[in-house]
């Protein structure tokens, strides 16, 4: 059997446990987009740090690892869930000792109102506030509609997608700011469309 690198340990272990399934998907997009963000404003970086804090950052709000009570869940920090369980499965895993507490930085300081105080996490932070701009944002915004009690109807959604294009303000670096401006164009233009074709009958 071929012994699997800490790369794709930490791949397959979110394969496996991403939940709901279409979650999967955010971790590579994240991780391509924080790269190309790197290229774009020149910026050095640990590519170990940024894969796995792209990979690992959200393992807190899988099914299996959140609180299924809703009282419970209402509460939930799902960064200090990964603060707390990162550590051993990335050791586990034979990732480098001494930068995983850099992944844990860059986890803590990736939400939009965060601050983040290294490269790996600034790359992380702006990635995370794009993925919920643009085509990308509508259609994970509306995934969340029936499954989680916030959102029982297609208009619980709205109020979320007409907020994101405040989310730019977050932005830190250049590249990232200019993607932003294309897909808050595209936002309002969706919004904009929908707001024609739906004759004021409510989602």
């Amino acid at each position: 059997m071929i012994d699997q690198t800490y790369r794709s340990k930490i791949e397959t272990y979110i394969l496996h446990n991403a939940r709901p399934v279409d979650k999967f998907s955010h971790q590579p997009r994240l991780y391509h987009l924080a790269c190309r963000l790197a290229v774009a404003d020149n910026i050095q970086y640990d590519d170990d740090i940024l894969h796995a804090a792209a990979w690992l950052h959200d393992l807190g709000v899988f099914i299996g690892h959140r609180p299924e009570d809703l009282a419970l869940l209402s509460t939930w920090d799902h960064i200090a869930y990964v603060q707390n369980v990162v550590p051993a499965l990335l050791a586990e895993w034979q990732f480098p000792a001494e930068k995983i507490s850099a992944v844990i930085e860059a986890v803590k300081d990736h939400m939009p109102q965060s601050i983040p105080r290294t490269p790996e996490a600034t790359l992380l932070h702006d990635a995370d506030v794009l993925e919920q701009l643009g085509a990308v944002g509508i259609v994970r915004a509306f995934a969340k509609v029936g499954r989680d009690t916030r959102y029982q109807t297609h208009g619980d959604v709205l109020p979320v997608i007409e907020k994101a294009r405040d989310l730019a303000s977050f932005l830190t670096l250049n590249a990232a700011q200019k993607i932003a401006e294309e897909k808050i164009e595209l936002l309002n233009h969706f919004l904009k469309s929908l707001e024609n074709e739906s004759m004021g009958i409510s989602f």
